[in-house]
């Protein structure tokens, strides 16, 4: 199973190729099999170092709120296992 989180395009290099943000980790991705143009700003999904579909930023915006909440929500879970495990809890 594949997740892809939405990346924000920072900067669009000569060579075809974008940075990107993705939950604040930046990155360089190849744009060869974008079928839509795209401009800094925009989100795109990610496959294996490849930009491959352009989103709209609200449905951009949405997902990236749901990874951050299920993020949150497993360190709370990782969290309270360390201090079960401290407690001799477990």
């Amino acid at each position: 199973m594949c997740l892809a989180i939405p990346s924000k395009i920072i900067e669009i290099g000569d060579d075809n190729t974008a940075v990107v943000d993705t939950l604040g980790m930046r990155r360089r991705v190849s744009l060869d099999l974008m079928m839509d143009p795209v401009d800094v700003g925009d989100y795109v999904l990610i496959h294996v170092g490849y930009a491959m579909t352009k989103l709209d930023e609200e449905q951009a915006l949405e997902s990236i709120k749901a990874y951050e909440e299920l993020i949150r929500l497993m360190e709370e879970d990782e969290r309270d296992e360390f201090w079960d495990e401290v407690r001799g809890e477990s």
